[in-house]
């Protein structure tokens, strides 16, 4: 199974529509989802603190800021 990994911090709106897009999308595509706190890393914090949110999917990032669902679905598809 695909392990999601959502970057995000505390009181980040797009991070919270971002969480509730992959909420969605895990009803119809089953993935593992996995949220780090930046704020609690400072090497994560340095590298994503005015870039979240961030998806990775096992690993490999796949998109930044907003997340569109629609591309979001394409790119889970294609990485079964």
């Amino acid at each position: 199974m695909k392990t999601i990994t959502l970057y995000t911090k505390p009181d980040c709106p797009l991070c919270e529509k971002a969480e509730a897009v992959l909420h969605e999308l895990q009803r119809e595509i089953p993935f593992r989802l996995e949220k780090i706190d930046i704020t609690r890393d400072e090497r994560l914090f340095e590298l994503y603190r005015y870039e979240i949110p961030v998806i990775a999917i096992n690993g490999q990032e796949v998109c930044r800021y907003c997340v569109d669902k629609e591309s979001l679905r394409a790119v889970l598809k294609k990485a079964r």
